[in-house]
Formats: C-alpha cells, structure tokens, sequence
C-alpha cells in the first residue's frame, strides 16, 4: 500500500508518496504565492493551498496503481488562522504565523490577562505569531468579519476539511494556538471566554495519527483514489518533522535549520520553564515536547547571500571559512523579530565586532555561528529544566551544509546524527498515515523503524571551549541592545 504525506509549507506543498516500508517513490512540489498587504503583515489564500494539492497529489501518483494509495496525512506551517462561514466560503485570507500585526493583542494578553494565567490555562504564553492574538486583532479590527465565523481551523485542517468533510485538527498543531490546554490535550475554557471563542467553533481534537474520516467521493474521483482512503489528522510541521527523523518517545532531540529554526526536545512528561521561553506543546507520538523557535535560521544564510551578496552559490561563499571558534564578527539573527527565547517582535538583525580586516568570509561565518547561538539560547533553557541531551538529529535546508552541521555541534556540544532521508514533516505525515491505516501499531515503532543514521558529526574538544568564550560574547549582545530596537 502507498502512504501520502502533505507538508503545507509557507511557500510550496511538498508532496511525498510512501511504501509501507517507508521507501520514498515520489515527490512533488507546488507554490502558491505569499501576500503581504501592509509592512509585517503575511497572508496566503487557503483555497491556493487546496488546488495546489489536489493538483499536486495527481502529479505524484501518475504511473502507479492509485487504487493501493490507503492513507493521507499532513504536516503543516502552525498558528494560521483560517476562517469559514455558515456557508464553508473563506471569510478572509488566512493570517500566517509569521505575521507580526497582533502585537498590542499579544500584549494584553500577556500583561492583562498575565503570563502566569496563560501559563495555567495553556502551559504557553502569548507570541505575536500565535492564533488567539489573532482572532483578537479580527475580533477588534474586522468585526463584521469576526460575527460570521463559524469555524476557526489550522492550514492544513483546512485540507483535511476539503478532502475529508471533517471539522478536525490534532494536538500538537493546536498546541500553537494558546486555546488548548496542552497538558489535559483537551480546549481551554478560560482562552476561549478570552477570545470570544464557542467550542462549536474549534475543531474536534485528535492525536496525530487518529483517522479523521475518509475522502469525499467527489474528489476521490477526479484523484483517481478509491473513497476508501484514510486521511489522517496529521501534525503541525515541527512535530511531523520530529515524527520523520524519529524524534519520538523520551529525551530525543531533533534541530531544524529551515526558514526558521527549531530545537525540538521529546518528553514522556508534560513540562513548562518558569519564563516560558520555550514552548510547552504535545507531541505527535502521543506526548509532549518543549520546543524553542527562531524565526529566522536558513533564512538568515539566504538573506546574506542572495540580497546582500547576490548569490545563489552557498557552497562557495562557505569554502574560504577555515578557522572556527576565532571570528571576532557576530551576526544577531533576529531579522524577522524573534521566539524564542526572547519573544521581541521588535528585535532586528545586527553585525557586532567588525574591523578594517574583516572579510566576506568572515560575514558569511557571523551568520552561520549567530544562527548556532541563537539555537544554543534556547537549549540552555532546556538544560536548566535538567533535560540532559547529549546528541540531537538534524533536518532542513541549512542541514545539507557540512560547515553548518560542524558549527551547531562545537557551539551546542552535541554530536550531531545525519538521517539518510531527511524529508521533513512530508515524511511525518506519510508515516502517521501508515500508523492511522494500521500498518504499524505506533508512531514510535515507525519512527524508530525508519530513521537510518548514516553519519555522525561529533564535537572537538578544543573547538567546544573555542566556542564557549564566543557564545559567552554572543549571549550579552542582545540584553545589551534590546532598549534600542
């Protein structure tokens, strides 16, 4: 049997078709554009996301026996706000997570509600990027708009809505939008009086791997698909990604260099820092995880050497760095504001520490090693939960440098564990699948199953204590500069 798993990226639907013994047949990519109507603001169309899909799932299947195809799930950019009518019709754009215009919402609910009830309620405080401060900002500025809604979903429930007819999403996707209380994985009472908010309004809650319902006939027959197939709940990106490169049952870790970048730490127990820097959601295996969260990670790299340097050739720019640990430029990589640990919109990128004989490679290094400390940041948070990790796997665009993958290892004192397939939450999403359609009794069993270290990139001594008296400098830059942003 075939296996499809859905990742709704922020630019593109990367589609992946699976075997059941997790071999990867295919792979499909379709873009869909990105608005930004007002300075900070980042919106998408959700009917872009389901055309493209439908389009996309067609493309994937072409030349095998689509009758063997028995399960689809999803892996998906977290915290959009989707809305729908009485009617089902898309009220207004989606509002993505990477859109800033929350922030006075995201405020009072941080200052007048209080971080600590927040805690209580949803073991999270309020990040601009969240759902709630969003259905805030419409209740506020689009009243009209705010009395139609009759249901509120994710992205890639929205997906699921279309295909399935199922007013769904899972746990760990909701987890991100601070109207779940994580550690009873059920919806918060409390959040929801704060933001206006009717259950009948939210989606029924399930775990990841939970069938949902099956494909409407209707587009079963234009995929070619039998109406039998199982669309499964799926998770929010960085869970299924975690689900993907086996980052599941307790104690694993997993780093995502993606556009934005993620430390991501598995957890048999439910638990919250004091400050709430890091995230505190449920996992995708049916536990919990603590997750810290930059916004800008590859995204920096692209940033410098295709607006500033105006190329496209990273490996280029990279060969010339030779002596790590010795750079006196560091690179504050807060271009788009920043998560975790921070949580300041208003924080912005910074070059520190240049002279006269200071080169382009070293500007390249800064923002490698800045995107390293900034992960570092947040796995100091974990270790003063006393989580220990000693080794962590790597995923994302940034993970197929071999100069990036050696900076994250000395700077976190971690080996780093190479996947031989690394696919990200498309990947996560086919294997929940299989687990939903019971070709595995759980998400651990598959994800031990299918994720094959294949190199292991280990720190040097020498270069660990280099880098400790880096991210010594590295950690009081930001404190320092925070009252100008």
């Amino acid at each position: 049997m075939y296996y499809i798993g859905v990742d709704l990226g922020t630019s593109a639907v990367k589609l992946l078709l699976m075997e059941e013994s997790g071999k990867i047949c295919n792979i499909v990519s379709k873009e869909y554009p990105l608005f930004f109507p007002h300075p900070g603001w980042s919106e998408q169309n959700p009917e872009d996301w389901f055309t493209q899909s439908v389009e996309g799932m067609k493309e994937l299947t072409e030349g095998i026996d689509r009758s063997q195809v028995a399960g689809i799930g999803f892996g998906g950019q977290m915290h959009g706000l989707v809305t729908l009518d009485k009617d089902d019709n898309v009220i207004r754009p989606a509002i993505l997570w990477n859109d800033g215009r929350s922030q006075k919402e995201t405020e009072y609910l941080n200052n007048e509600i209080g971080k600590d009830k927040l805690s209580q309620y949803t073991a999270n405080i309020a990040f601009a990027g969240f759902t709630a401060p969003k259905i805030l900002w419409m209740k506020k500025n689009e009243p009209e708009k705010f009395a139609q809604i009759a249901k509120i979903m994710l992205p890639k429930d929205y997906l699921a809505y279309r295909l399935s007819g199922s007013f769904c999403t899972d746990v760990s996707d909701a987890s991100g939008m601070l109207l779940l209380d994580v550690k009873n994985r059920c919806w918060s009472k409390e959040m929801m009086e704060i933001c206006d908010v009717k259950e009948e309004q939210l989606p029924k809650l399930y775990e990841s791997w939970e069938v949902v319902g099956t494909l409407k006939p209707e587009v079963a027959k234009e995929l070619g698909f039998s109406a039998d197939v199982k669309v499964v709940a799926g998770a929010g990106d960085n869970a299924a990604a975690a689900v993907g490169t086996g980052t599941v049952g307790d104690g694993q870790c997993n780093i995502s260099l993606g556009t934005s970048g993620t430390i991501f730490i598995s957890s048999k127990n439910f638990g919250v820092d004091e400050n709430n820097a890091l995230h505190s959601f449920c996992h995708a295996d049916g536990s919990y995880h603590l997750m810290g969260c930059m916004l800008s990670a590859a995204s920096c790299n692209k940033w410098w050497a295709e607006e500033i340097l105006q190329t496209k050739d990273f490996a280029a720019e990279q060969a010339p760095i030779q002596k790590l640990g010795e750079n006196n430029v560091f690179f504050l990589p807060y271009l788009m504001g920043e998560r975790s640990p921070h949580n300041n919109p208003d924080a912005r990128g910074v070059f520190f520490g240049m002279s006269m004989d200071t080169t382009r490679a070293d500007m390249t290094q800064a923002v490698l090693e800045g995107v390293a400390f900034g992960l570092r940041d947040s796995l100091e948070v974990a270790r003063k939960l006393g989580i220990k990790i000693d080794r962590t796997k790597i995923c994302g665009g940034g993970a197929k440098s071999p100069l990036w993958k050696k900076i994250i290892a000395n700077v976190m004192n971690l080996k780093v564990d190479v996947l031989e397939v690394e696919e990200g939450p498309s990947m996560g999403g086919a294997m929940l699948a299989a687990v939903g359609c019971g070709a595995y009794p759980d998400v651990e069993t598959i994800g031990k199953k299918m994720a094959h270290v294949v190199d292991t990139v280990e720190p040097e001594e020498e270069l660990v204590a280099k880098y400790e008296e880096r991210y010594q400098k590295f950690k009081k830059l930001y404190p320092t500069l925070k009252p100008l942003f």
